[in-house]
């Protein structure tokens, strides 16, 4: 991640740009804790190479107590989806069913006159309600339930100062997004879906070019990687697939977990490559070498414009639903929320619940299109790094958190990444066709 603090109000802001699970690819990257790189000109074995036998012999060095906990997490997630969903709808409830953001409303309005500053108040006071309604629910999931499953390093007051400052950033950037697009509904009429969709998706596009300079640093700090065993060979792969990076940086992902990460984010004078502590102490170099390989994979294969294009085609439908849900809910109830119409700024917890619906019902549409772009990375990353073992290495790693081995429904429904038995199955396929006689799964002497 460029940065691993889960905001409060994140994901709000994200239903408000209508695009609740952004398919920009992610920069959680993959990573290991087997370390058992192999070498590519291993001898030949006197076995044929078998993919499925290599790629179950990688899953059996996981115990099955380890695999057991790393099921629970990530199951339990399925039904953290649905929480979260009923979270916001009860909230936006309560602001709309006892007039709350009505009254915001009349506040912002006996502040300024101008329209601009109404709708910054107005946006301050809804994050800073809502951040509080939904606290509970958001210190449990992040918090608490993140050190039962051994998850953080952080103390509560780390934590807390995390999403103090993604409050903070949202607070900002919601500002900004909002004053555009009740601008545009009041100016453009009835066609505002159209034009509101197009806005938020120059946001996105927007946020994600600013992120890697200006917001990641916010959570962590980064220092460009000294060792030159290590960055040479990620600036030499960089260089070799035509990405024009000069250094590497090293970002202190270790303060708030031990999760691998590593990202090629941003674009022209904010290109950065970025790579996490964690992954330089847990990682051997092939490990090190599949992961950036993956990461270099999105930038190469443009997954960030094509995904901000999907996303775009997601937006446009999602907002026509919008104004089309407005209108209905504004005719049925608008006067007893005291809402004046779509132009009010008090119609904002309809426009997130409507969204947020849209978007639950649109997970699975989601899931697949960012996990089909992360398992074309990882064809990628193992073609440009060829460390097929590497590649092993870092998919057991992502299975501390990430069940391996899931059913293809349950795959297709809740994973936005390939499981681990998928991404392994597709490393040991590489190593088939590219290296006779390879060993089957593991060396017996990889160290630990």
């Amino acid at each position: 991640m460029t940065f691993t603090g889960r905001t409060i109000l994140f994901g709000i802001l994200l239903l408000i740009v209508a695009s609740c699970v952004v398919l920009v690819p992610s920069a959680r990257a993959q990573a290991s804790n087997a370390n058992v790189a192999t070498e590519s000109g291993h001898p030949a074995s006197g076995h044929a190479f078998d993919v499925k036998a290599a790629v179950d012999a990688y899953l059996a060095t996981i115990p099955a107590e380890k695999r057991a906990r790393s099921d629970a997490y990530f199951e339990g997630g399925y039904w953290l989806q649905l929480w979260d969903f009923l979270s916001i709808v009860v909230a936006m409830w309560i602001l709309l069913r006892l007039r709350w953001s009505a009254w915001m409303r009349d506040v912002a309005e006996r502040v300024t006159r101008f329209k601009a500053l109404q709708t910054a108040l107005y946006w301050v006071q809804f994050a800073l309600v809502v951040a509080v309604l939904i606290f509970p629910f958001t210190v449990y999931e992040g918090f608490f339930r993140e050190h039962k499953y051994g998850l953080s390093n952080q103390s509560f007051g780390q934590w807390m100062r995390d999403q103090v400052v993604g409050l903070a950033v949202t607070l900002v950037l919601g500002a900004i997004l909002l004053v555009v697009l009740f601008g545009l509904v009041r100016r453009v009429g009835k066609n505002w879906w159209v034009w509101g969709s197009v806005v938020s998706l120059i946001f996105t596009a927007f946020v994600v070019l600013i992120a890697p300079v200006f917001i990641s640093p916010l959570f962590n700090t980064y220092t460009k990687l000294a060792d030159p065993r290590i960055r040479e060979p990620i600036l030499s792969l960089a260089r070799a697939n035509g990405i024009p990076a000069t250094d590497v940086y090293v970002f202190d992902e270790s303060r708030q977990s031990d999760r691998v990460s590593a990202n090629v984010s941003g674009f022209a004078g904010t290109l950065r490559i970025s790579l996490n502590d964690n992954l330089l102490k847990r990682c051997s170099l092939p490990g090190i070498e599949s992961t950036m390989g993956h990461e270099m994979g999105h930038y190469v294969l443009n997954h960030v414009f094509k995904g901000l294009v999907l996303n775009g085609i997601v937006m446009v439908l999602t907002f026509a639903l919008l104004s089309w849900g407005l209108n209905a809910g504004l005719a049925r109830w608008g006067e007893s929320w005291g809402i004046r119409g779509i132009t009010d700024l008090a119609v904002l917890p309809l426009a997130v619940l409507l969204v947020s619906t849209i978007s639950f019902l649109l997970t699975p549409v989601d899931n697949t299109i960012t996990r089909t772009m992360e398992y074309e990375a990882d064809l990628y990353g193992i073609n440009a790094s060829q460390q097929p073992d590497g590649e092993a290495e870092v998919d057991l790693m992502l299975g501390e958190y990430r069940k391996l081995d899931p059913g293809p429904i349950e795959e297709f429904l809740f994973f936005d990444h390939p499981s681990g038995r998928t991404r392994i199955t597709a490393a040991m396929r590489w190593k088939a066709e590219h290296l006779a006689g390879a060993p089957l799964g593991p060396e017996s002497g990889a160290r630990p």
